[in-house]
C-alpha cells in the first residue's frame, strides 16, 4: 500500500482493546487521527454546554469571558497530558490530580460528569464516521470506551456503565432529557465561538461564523438559540472535510505524534508546569 498508510491501523487490528486500550489510544490521537480528534472534542465540549446546569456553573465562573484562550488551552493540556502519557503515568498523574482538584471546588453532580466524560468518547467517533480519513475499527472505538472508563473511575465518577453500548445510550438519553435553551447556554456558547473565530483575522469572521454553526447540530443550535445554517453551507463544510479526508489518504503515516501539548500553546509560549494549569489556588473560579 502507499507509503504503508495503513500500517498503525493493521498494528491496533492486532491488540485487545481492553488490555491495549491506552496502546491503541495513543495511536489514534497522536497519530491516526490528531486534528480530528481535537475538532471533535471541541464539538464535545461545546455539546456540554447545552446542558443548563453546566453552563449556569461556566457562566457563573466567567472564565469564558475574562480568558476563554486560557480556559481553552487548561482544557486542552490537561486532556493532552492524560491522552499522550496515559492516566498512570507520573504526568498523567499530575493531570489527573490537577483536574480532580479543579473541580473540587465546585458541587458537579454525578449525572453531569458521566454525560461529559460520555461525549469524549463519542462525539469523536461519530467525527470519524462522518469525516475520518478512513473509518476507526472495532478496536479503536472500544479502546477510546475503556481508556476513557478508566480515566473516569479516577475522577471518583459513579455508576459509569460497563460496555460500549449502554454508555453509548446514555450519552444520547441524557441528551434527550436534559438538552433545552437557556441564557447561560447561549452566553457560553456565543463566548466559545467568539474564541474560535478570534484565531483568524478579524476580515474572516463574518463569513467563518455560520460556519462554525454548520458544525453543529440541529438539537445543539436548538440548546443555544443559534440561528440554523443553510441546508448548502452545511453541505459545503462537509463536502471540505471530506475533501481534506480524500486527501489525507494520499499521506504517508506520521511518524511523530501531534498532540495538542505538542504544538505551541497561545497561553502559555514559555511552557507550562502541570500544577499552575487551570484558575489559581485561591482563585474562586
Amino acid at each position: 500500500m502507499l507509503f504503508n498508510r495503513y500500517k498503525n491501523l493493521h498494528l491496533i487490528q492486532q491488540l485487545d482493546p481492553e488490555r491495549d486500550h491506552y496502546q491503541i489510544y495513543t495511536l489514534m490521537y497522536g497519530y491516526e487521527f490528531p486534528w480530528e480528534m481535537t475538532r471533535a472534542l471541541e464539538v464535545a465540549l461545546m455539546r456540554t454546554y447545552c446542558i443548563p446546569s453546566i453552563s449556569k456553573l461556566l457562566d457563573k465562573t466567567g472564565k469564558f469571558y475574562h480568558s476563554p484562550q486560557k480556559r481553552y488551552d487548561d482544557t486542552g493540556i490537561i486532556v493532552g497530558e492524560i491522552g499522550k502519557w496515559g492516566y498512570d503515568s507520573d504526568r498523567g498523574k499530575q493531570a489527573m490530580q490537577r483536574m480532580n482538584a479543579i473541580h473540587g471546588r465546585f458541587k458537579i453532580d454525578n449525572a453531569d460528569f458521566l454525560y461529559v466524560l460520555s461525549t469524549f468518547i463519542y462525539e469523536p467517533i461519530r467525527w470519524n464516521a462522518s469525516f475520518g480519513w478512513r473509518l476507526m475499527c472495532e478496536q479503536e472505538k472500544l479502546a477510546a470506551f475503556y481508556f476513557w472508563r478508566e480515566v473516569g473511575k479516577r475522577m471518583d465518577i459513579q455508576n459509569i456503565p460497563e460496555t460500549y453500548e449502554e454508555f453509548e445510550r446514555y450519552n444520547r438519553d441524557y441528551e434527550k432529557a436534559n438538552f433545552r435553551y437557556s441564557d447561560t447556554n447561549r452566553r457560553v456558547g456565543e463566548a466559545t465561538g467568539n474564541l474560535f473565530l478570534s484565531w483568524f483575522p478579524g476580515w474572516m469572521s463574518f463569513a467563518l461564523k455560520p460556519l462554525v454553526y454548520a458544525l453543529l447540530d440541529d438539537i445543539m443550535l436548538d440548546a443555544f438559540g443559534f440561528e440554523h445554517p443553510s441546508p448548502f453551507l452545511r453541505s459545503l463544510l462537509a463536502n471540505i472535510l471530506k475533501i481534506r479526508a480524500r486527501l489525507l489518504r494520499l499521506l504517508p503515516p506520521r511518524n511523530q505524534p501531534y498532540y495538542f501539548i505538542d504544538r505551541p500553546i497561545r497561553s502559555y509560549p514559555h511552557g507550562y508546569e502541570i500544577a499552575n494549569v487551570g484558575p489559581a489556588e485561591n482563585s474562586k473560579s
